[in-house]
């Protein structure tokens, strides 16, 4: 391990302490687990959802229930490594009967998102359902219109896309879901972040 490697896993390290420490809000009370990542500490995606859900907070893991299985079976069938993406939620504890995360939820877990995005530093994001793209965009824009549209910022490229628990509950809409993860793929490999899948 390079000096280098060994500071940024230090950084890592002291960063999810903080997380786990945190008490910013009322969600730290009914918490069994903190959820901040899975895959990749530094990684060029960055896959963006709501808040853990049931599975995730006693796991301590994000998207590892039925949605995280359907996400999981993508990313594999579109060729991605573990280290090709960095996994995390708008906010880092579950809301009680997996609600929608309130907006003083989402502002109290906002800086340190902000911190975990500065240690990823991804290029590319994308953004899992309504809730996600609300939060991050800023954006009253419904998810059905926004979906599939990539927008550029801070030399970041953002595609929002439906959360795979909706296309659970709706099959019709799983073409879109498949669309937009092709097409992250797609963005990647065009901006030489990862290898293009040999034919």
């Amino acid at each position: 391990m390079t000096k280098l490697q060994d500071q940024r896993e230090k950084h890592w390290e002291a960063f999810v302490g903080r997380c786990q420490a945190c008490r910013a809000c009322e969600l730290s009370e009914s918490r069994q687990n903190v959820v901040v990542w899975r895959g990749g500490i530094r990684a060029p995606l960055v896959i963006l959802g709501e808040g853990p859900g049931a599975d995730e907070d006693r796991l301590g893991l994000p998207f590892v229930g039925r949605s995280g299985k359907l996400l999981d079976q993508l990313l594999t069938s579109f060729g991605f490594d573990a280290g090709d993406y960095h996994i995390a939620n708008i906010v880092k504890c579950r809301p009680p009967g997996n609600r929608v995360p309130t907006e003083e939820e989402a502002r109290a877990c906002r800086p340190l998102l902000k911190e975990q995005l500065r240690l990823v530093r991804p290029t590319v994001y994308l953004l899992m359902g309504a809730t996600a793209h609300r939060y991050f965009m800023g954006s009253s824009t419904g998810i059905t219109q926004a979906r599939g549209i990539w927008t550029e910022s801070n030399n970041c490229h953002i595609l929002p896309t439906f959360h795979p628990a909706y296309v659970l509950r709706d099959p019709s809409k799983r073409t879109f879901l498949w669309q937009d993860i092709a097409a992250v793929r797609q963005k990647l490999e065009e901006l030489d972040l990862i290898e293009k899948l040999k034919a």
